[in-house]
């Protein structure tokens, strides 16, 4: 990766231990403006621990944590705010709250940063649902009443209430059909190249890993084994990554995306 880029999150010897269990020993790891970083490992790596910490969910129990060139390992919640007017959240199962409408519920974090007048809010609340591809009608709708690929888009929709630079996404195609998980990409990526995100994936789709990702991150073994573009990540002798990339599901994502391909002017 180029050294002139930008890196908005720096992950310096990061450290999460839970009782006995070393979730986390000396991660490090590196988050460039503007690309799409796809974060993989095996269960129990601690994909989401590590986007925990990064956010300020968690405390590590080591090592140091930057964002947008700040230390922010040890923050106060106060502290915090500045940080997370900049980033969005979108939760692996939405968590959307269940007795609010769609709307009341992208602007939940409207009014915790802000004090604006209700018609804005409302303005905003129905610009954001419609960049997440809802249609306006389901502003007025309560979660219970939405299918599951619209209430990840509802939670996409709030994660995108702040004008987020960074969106940070929590397994977002988990439980989609193939088709609708691959709507969900294509979403990510035109909202990502339209407002110029940078986008921090946890994902275990094979598929997301090769339309959607620029670089991929592996942990295993409690570090960032390699964090590189797909082709280099699958070609690593790591036998966890060997596994991953080489099995059935790995081995179609990749066929299913050289098929896909643009092929160069004058192939067959």
């Amino acid at each position: 990766m180029s050294a002139d880029r930008e890196a908005v999150i720096e992950v310096e010897g990061l450290r999460n231990v839970f009782g006995r269990q070393v979730v986390h020993d000396g991660v490090d790891l590196r988050v460039f403006r503007g690309e799409v970083l796809g974060v993989i490992g095996g269960s129990g790596a601690g994909k989401s621990v590590m986007m925990r910490a990064i956010l300020g969910l968690k405390r590590p129990d080591g090592g140091r944590i930057r964002m947008f060139g700040a230390d922010t390992t040890h923050l106060e919640a106060e502290q915090r705010k500045p940080f997370e007017r900049r980033f969005g959240l979108l939760f692996q199962d939405g968590a959307l709250f269940s007795s609010l409408t769609v709307a009341e519920n992208v602007k939940v974090p409207l009014n915790e940063y802000y004090d604006l007048p209700d018609d804005l809010q409302d303005e905003l609340a129905l610009l954001k649902i419609r960049l997440a591809g809802l249609p306006a009608d389901a502003a007025h709708k309560y979660p219970s009443q939405l299918s599951g690929g619209m209430r990840k888009r509802a939670g996409l929709a709030r994660a995108l209430a702040l004008d987020p630079e960074i969106l940070f996404l929590d397994e977002p195609t988990s439980g989609l059909d193939p088709i609708g998980a691959a709507a969900f990409d294509d979403l990510i990526r035109t909202l990502t190249d339209a407002l110029g995100l940078t986008v921090f994936l946890v994902t275990h789709d094979m598929d997301s890993l090769y339309n959607l990702c620029d670089r991929v991150a592996v942990l295993a073994d409690g570090k960032v084994i390699v964090a590189d573009t797909v082709d280099v990540v699958e070609r690593h002798p790591h036998p966890w990554i060997r596994g991953c990339f080489q099995g059935p599901r790995g081995r179609g994502a990749a066929l299913q995306q050289a098929r896909t391909a643009p092929q160069p002017q004058g192939s067959h």
